[in-house]
């Protein structure tokens, strides 16, 4: 079992930059792949970035490549999303996901844990 908390989101300028964490409990968070999905208001979750668990595979999205970057320090059970240059299409409930293999899924049905999610919001 695993257990995903995320930072608190919060309110950015466009063009503005957050850094969002995820923390994990438990002792084998290195044999988790973990991601990034994220849910605008009337619309699906969607796949934001993902990481294998030696930090070695990156995926992103095509609408957030070059502007967010994952990763994660299995030192200390943790992963982030770092999201510069922020657009009001960035407005979302984020939430981490953590997958039972080593390997990064862009599928969120693949994913076996989730965190409760926090809110972002890009405005002027």
């Amino acid at each position: 079992q695993v257990q995903l908390v995320e930072s608190e989101g919060g309110l950015v300028q466009i063009g503005g930059s957050l850094r969002l964490s995820c923390a994990a409990s438990g002792r084998t968070f290195s044999r988790y792949a973990m991601g990034w999905f994220r849910q605008a208001p009337g619309k699906e979750r969607e796949f934001v970035a993902a990481i294998s668990w030696n930090s070695a595979v990156t995926y992103y999205a095509d609408s957030v490549k070059g502007r967010f970057t994952i990763s994660r320090d299995n030192a200390k059970n943790t992963v982030y999303l770092q999201m510069n240059s922020l657009k009001p299409e960035d407005t979302a409930v984020y939430y981490c996901a953590a997958r039972n293999t080593i390997a990064p899924s862009l599928n969120r049905l693949e994913y076996d844990y989730w965190g409760q999610g926090t809110q972002v919001t890009v405005s002027s």
